[in-house]
């Protein structure tokens, strides 16, 4: 029976294609749109499922052999000796200032582990190891390192710079802001640095499954639905006419082929449409359907850029603008629509990797366009090249003097090539004092909708700067004068209040919306991006440092239950229930934080804390020391510690973890507090 219905269900697949390939077969000129490519493709069904490139390679194996060595193809993989690209010995050791830690990298029996401690004079006095699960990074730039608790995905603090052969802390990681062990790798980082991954709905980084590198189906889409026409037999001849079961980006218009590489090779502020995720966007399909990229723009800026910004930079350029004027209105040929036309593919092949590829085809590229009457000969007079063709000099290329390397604004150690071809490329400086702002940009959509441009702002202060200009102008976008705008805007203004910390006005209008209404009719959806669920958590948070901890028990129970893998939701609804002594329930919560995350400290600190509370002091110890295993410098489990000295009376224990926290701490009140009084009982 289920051979029936799936040979039924190819055989509809088949009907379908072929009546859609009839009516695509006029010559190509009524098929230049891209709604009617977005209609067209079947895998762009929510039944086209993800089959994994070892399938494709079946049939395409000349291409797969080429692929899995470009930068895609190395994307990701299980950290192994064979992966890496990083020197180990002395110089796999490194020291972040900031924070007083040293970490050292190295393999032992075949297992990458990365170990972080601290040192007093020759004495070690803290140390902690974790074995790296995955490194993430070709080599071509960079190797960095992931490590995986219970399916929850973290980064390491250190990155192999392959440029310069030298090991430091990862990018966002310098200036002390070394989030040691605690980064999560959301969906968001995954799906552009790997092939789809597994996720877990109701959970930041918690995954199911994860792929071992970029694929196929991430510029193709899924292959189920192609993989099934083909064994039954029916094949399109692509010389004439377009398979329509799966994506060829060649096969796409400028601007759909553009936006399969923009997807991850445009870098930015990326604003998710209410009810997306970073799963739906699929090859040829339109990207600002369902994402929007947004860029700050600083005055006099124009030199600096980040690492992935290729697409965003060919588009500044006289190349691209030029090309786009001129011929895109002149082609009307279906079977390669981006033909003329300047698009990423013009000089990369997507399936040869750069490293592979010889200067004289890039060069060969610009050749397309500057020559002078005579076949070949380049306009510029200058050039090494047109001296004497035969000169064999490195530097002697298009790409070193209008494409040079210059350092990327976002990752330390690295130089690529920047994208904005110029005729005078005056400088490479990236170091350049930012300017004034002048706003953000919607790099990959002319015309974003009001509710996109605030969500944009506020996450351009949670996430890259906290400067007050980007709220205030989020608050433009977002009226609250009548009941329908405060109710339809209602996520976003608490959002907005919550990075003020103005917790009095998240209460105003959650009792103006009505709070029934906001809990019944507005946080309802579980979601990839978890975006009712935070809502909760924020309105939780508000009731919570108003003291009103009934109400914030509510909201955190909301967001637990929109998102119970998420370990901060959580462990705030437990801090709620035992702040009004529902201690036995409190620390049931924090047992299934740890369960999940044996690692999450908050929840380490605070059960301990309640057992403590409960007379016993050795359950409590325990995991104290835990925490402090984990984190050394951990503030609360500190000051946990010393209290729980001073209940034992052991006020020389109490005072040397006070006198630790306000070391790393200074303004904490409690030790300070502790350290006085136990200078009278002295």
């Amino acid at each position: 029976m289920k051979r029936f219905r799936f040979l039924f269900v190819v055989t509809l697949l088949i009907s379908v294609v072929c009546i859609l390939s009839y009516c695509g077969n006029d010559g190509g000129k009524k098929n230049n749109s891209d709604s009617v490519t977005k209609l067209l493709y079947l895998n762009h069904s929510d039944s086209a499922h993800y089959v994994g490139m070892q399938v494709c390679r079946k049939c395409h194996e000349n291409i797969f052999e080429t692929f899995i060595h470009t930068g895609m193809g190395q994307s990701f993989d299980l950290a192994t000796l064979h992966k890496s690209s990083a020197k180990f010995g002395k110089e796999s050791t490194i020291y972040d200032k900031s924070r007083d830690l040293w970490y050292h990298s190295y393999f032992q029996d075949s297992v990458m582990f990365i170990c972080e401690f601290r040192l007093k004079g020759k004495d070690t006095t803290y140390k902690r190891t974790e074995k790296v699960n995955y490194i993430v990074g070709s080599g071509q730039h960079t190797n960095s390192h992931m490590y995986n608790v219970n399916g929850y995905i973290f980064q390491m603090p250190m990155t192999f710079y392959t440029q310069k052969g030298q090991w430091d802390l990862p990018p966002g990681f310098e200036n002390g802001f070394n989030s040691r062990f605690s980064r999560q790798i959301g969906l968001e980082c995954m799906s552009c640095h790997n092939s789809l991954p597994g996720f877990v709905k109701g959970s930041e980084n918690k995954f199911d499954s994860i792929p071992n590198g970029i694929g196929c189906e991430r510029c193709h889409g899924p292959g189920s639905i192609h993989v099934a026409m083909k064994e039954s037999g029916n094949i399109v001849d692509t010389s004439k006419y377009i398979d329509y079961s799966i994506v060829n980006p060649g096969k796409l218009s400028p601007d759909l082929q553009f936006d399969v590489c923009q997807r991850c090779h445009l870098q930015g502020n990326a604003v998710l449409h209410d009810g997306k995720s970073f799963y739906d966007f699929r090859p040829g399909m339109k990207l600002s359907d369902y994402i929007t990229v947004f860029m700050p723009e600083y005055a006099g800026e124009e030199n600096q850029f980040i690492m992935a910004s290729h697409a965003e930079r060919l588009k500044m350029s006289q190349c691209f603008l030029q090309t786009e004027k001129e011929n895109n209105s002149l082609n009307t040929d279906a079977l390669h629509p981006y033909k003329n036309s300047l698009t990423c593919v013009t000089c990369h092949n997507p399936h040869v990797s750069v490293r592979e590829t010889a200067d004289e085809h890039f060069n060969q590229v610009c050749m397309n366009c500057h020559y002078e009457q005579q076949p070949g000969k380049p306009i510029h007079k200058t050039c090494p090249m047109v001296k004497d063709p035969s000169v064999d000099d490195k530097n002697s290329n298009c790409v070193s003097c209008h494409m040079p390397r210059s350092g990327a604004i976002d990752i330390p150690h690295v130089s690529v090539h920047d994208h904005y071809i110029r005729k005078n490329y005056a400088s490479n400086d990236t170091s350049a004092v930012k300017g004034k702002f002048l706003g953000l940009y919607a790099v990959n959509d002319k015309h974003p909708s009001n509710g996109i441009i605030a969500k944009a702002y506020l996450q351009q202060y949670e996430k890259f700067g906290k400067e007050n200009i980007f709220l205030d102008s989020a608050e433009k976008f977002l009226p609250e004068n009548s009941i329908t705008d405060l109710r339809k805007n209602f996520s976003d203004l608490v959002h907005l209040y919550y990075l003020r910390e103005d917790f009095q006005e998240i209460k105003n209008i959650t009792d103006k919306a009505g709070r029934k209404f906001v809990l019944d009719s507005i946080l309802l959806t579980p979601s990839f991006d978890n975006g009712d669920a935070w809502t909760a958590y924020r309105v939780g948070e508000a009731f919570f440092k108003l003291g009103d901890y009934p109400s914030a028990e509510v909201f955190y129970k909301k967001a637990v239950d929109l998102a119970p893998y998420h370990p901060d939701f959580r462990s705030k609804y437990a801090l709620s229930l035992a702040t009004q002594q529902k201690n036995f329930d409190a620390r049931a919560q924090y047992q299934q934080v740890i369960n999940e995350d044996p690692e999450f400290v908050p929840a380490l600190t605070n059960l301990g804390y309640l057992w403590l509370e409960e007379g016993d002091d050795k359950k409590a110890e325990s995991f104290y020391k835990q925490a402090l295993a984990l984190d050394p410098d951990d503030e609360q489990a500190l000051v946990n510690m010393a209290g729980l000295f001073a209940y034992r009376k052991n006020f020389a224990e109490a005072n040397k973890y006070a006198k630790l926290c306000l070391e790393k701490h200074p303004g904490n009140k409690q030790a300070a507090l502790l350290i006085e009084q136990l200078k009278e009982i002295n």
